[in-house]
């Protein structure tokens, strides 16, 4: 079976089975107990018989003559369910030569005897009385020792619909019973599966922190049938952690090994004349952005598959902007968090976050005429920072445009035109976004969304 509750599954089948041997269990308890009421019944019978057998007579000249004796007031109550009947077999056989009172006007059709009856003891008969009522019967032929007296056979039977009366009371004691019992059972299958699953959810809980950034490793104690998978699982984490690291130092190593001669190669290039040595700076230039472009990409990628990053997001930034503040010395300009921003954490790399807030930062300041405001608020699993500055603000067709490699809305401003785009990358590789939109300081807000790490309270 694929997919699923595991919890449903193992309930139905726990349920189902209980429920399968509760009702194997009830039909087995009914059987023994009609076969119990049924021998206690014939039991009767043959007592009732055994009464009958020591009370007859024969009569002088003939005939049955039946002494008092201890019998069941229903065998004089007229067609009761309970009756005997004695007939006489020999030369001259007669139906009903001697009969109960619960008889009535009724005569039980016997079979045929057989040609031998067993010397002690009866036989068990299946009748059925003039109304069509199944009858069990228990007969007996009887050898009196007058000489004249014929072979005589007494039947005693009784109506089985007086068996249906204790057999009904008890299947319904049964069902009553065993419905408390499955009702038990099942309370306790589903409290026994809540307790066996509860391991399950705190590894679920725990996995969830290390998703988040919130942990680097499964901790706590597990039941010893998940600790092997608990063990596996964090050395997992160890090892790509451990090659998360790897790739961001080849990546950082290959970038070095490539500036160096590029950076060679641009200093050349400065100290000569003409369109040869124009061209190679600015293929050097185009390079550089190539590289830096490539390897942020690369490094954001290996950070979206390591687990356990969790990068709290107020130090940075207000170390970004005490940078921003000397870079921008000389235009005055003022670098501020917002009075209301969120003390969270960004669930990736501290240099990204770094590189991200670094470049829309510093466009921000560009623009600017006095004033960049930083926010930052968490909002459904997302940190979402908003830069806003006071400059001109940035036309609705433009906001889209600004984004795209090597664009500048602008050329008389610094830059490469490759720093929103590099914003973008990252932002989008960590499954967030970045846009502009219009700064009630009346220029322009960009508004970057990243994965949170998990709130951590309010800060200034």
């Amino acid at each position: 079976m694929n997919g699923g509750s595991l919890r449903l599954r193992l309930l139905a089948g726990t349920l189902a089975w209980m429920l399968l041997v509760i009702a194997a269990v009830g039909w087995g308890l009914r059987a023994l107990f009609q076969e119990h009421v049924t021998q206690q019944f014939q039991a009767q019978l043959v007592m009732q018989l055994d009464h009958l057998s020591a009370a007859i007579d024969w009569k002088p000249g003939g005939g049955v003559a039946i002494s008092p004796m201890p019998t069941d007031p229903r065998l004089d109550e007229p067609l009761s369910g309970l009756y005997w009947q004695i007939d006489q077999l020999g030369a001259a056989p007669a139906a009903a030569v001697a009969r109960s009172r619960s008889l009535w006007d009724q005569v039980l059709a016997l079979p045929a005897p057989p040609a031998t009856y067993p010397a002690k003891g009866h036989r068990v008969l299946a009748l059925h009385d003039t109304q069509g009522h199944a009858l069990v019967a228990v007969a007996r032929v009887v050898q009196l020792p007058e000489a004249d007296a014929p072979p005589l056979r007494l039947v005693v039977a009784g109506d089985e619909a007086l068996l249906a009366e204790p057999l009904q009371r008890f299947t319904r004691l049964l069902l009553i019973s065993l419905g408390l019992l499955a009702l038990g059972l099942a309370l306790a299958v589903v409290v026994q599966l809540q307790l066996a699953m509860r391991p399950l959810e705190r590894l679920r809980k725990r996995l969830a922190a290390v998703r988040s950034g919130a942990a680097t490793q499964l901790e706590g104690r597990f039941p010893q049938e998940l600790q092997p998978l608990v063990s596996e699982f964090n050395h997992v984490l160890r090892e790509n952690a451990d090659m998360v690291q790897r790739a961001r130092t080849q990546a950082g190593n290959l970038a070095h090994a490539v500036h160096t001669p590029l950076s060679i190669m641009a200093n050349a290039a400065a100290q000569e004349q003409g369109t040869l040595a124009q061209l190679v700076q600015e293929q050097v230039t185009r390079a550089r952005r190539q590289v830096d472009y490539h390897l942020a990409r690369a490094r954001a990628a290996a950070a979206v598959r390591a687990t356990g990053l969790a990068t709290p997001v107020l130090p940075p930034l207000r170390a970004l902007l005490r940078t921003m503040q000397r870079l921008h010395a000389q235009r005055h300009l003022e670098f501020e968090v917002a009075s209301e921003a969120h003390d969270a954490a960004f669930r990736g790399e501290e240099q990204d976050l770094y590189e991200l807030l670094g470049n829309l930062i510093d466009n921000a300041g560009k623009w600017a005429r006095s004033r960049v405001v930083v926010d930052v608020r968490q909002h459904d699993g997302e940190l979402c920072f908003t830069v806003d500055d006071d400059g001109p603000g940035i036309a609705a067709e433009q906001r889209e445009r600004m984004f795209e490699r090597g664009v500048q809305l602008d050329e008389r401003r610094p830059g490469s035109g490759l720093g929103l785009d590099i914003v973008r990358t990252l932002a989008q590789a960590y499954g967030g976004s970045v846009q502009a939109q219009d700064s009630p300081l009346g220029g322009a807000r960009l508004r970057l969304c990243l994965p949170s790490a998990g709130a951590q309270g309010a800060g200034s």
